[in-house]
């Protein structure tokens, strides 16, 4: 039941890297099924920051919004916009 928009941080990756997935989408099932393989699919429940948590939690390429509802992360680019830069820091580090 969370709202959720292009550029939300939902979660944290074990690795350093970002993760870009569709929250909304739900999996495809096939017609091959493994023994006890995702079954049911626990998710961890939101974990609700303070501003002052989220100021020691963002990272340079992130904001915070701040709404009278709530308190939240995102990106400051979209996915396209951060591929983009990252081939361009690649191609000019190779130059």
């Amino acid at each position: 039941g969370e709202l959720v928009y292009p550029g939300m941080v939902i979660g944290e990756s074990a690795r350093g890297s970002d993760l870009d997935v569709n929250a909304c989408k739900e999996k495809e099932l096939t017609n091959v099924r493994a023994a006890g393989k995702d079954d049911k699919v626990k998710l961890a429940p939101p974990v609700r920051m303070s501003i002052e948590q989220c100021i020691t939690y963002v990272r340079d390429d992130e904001l915070i919004e701040i709404t009278p509802k709530r308190v939240s992360i995102r990106k400051m680019h979209d996915a396209k916009e951060r591929k983009r830069r990252a081939r361009d820091a690649k191609n000019a580090k190779n130059r």
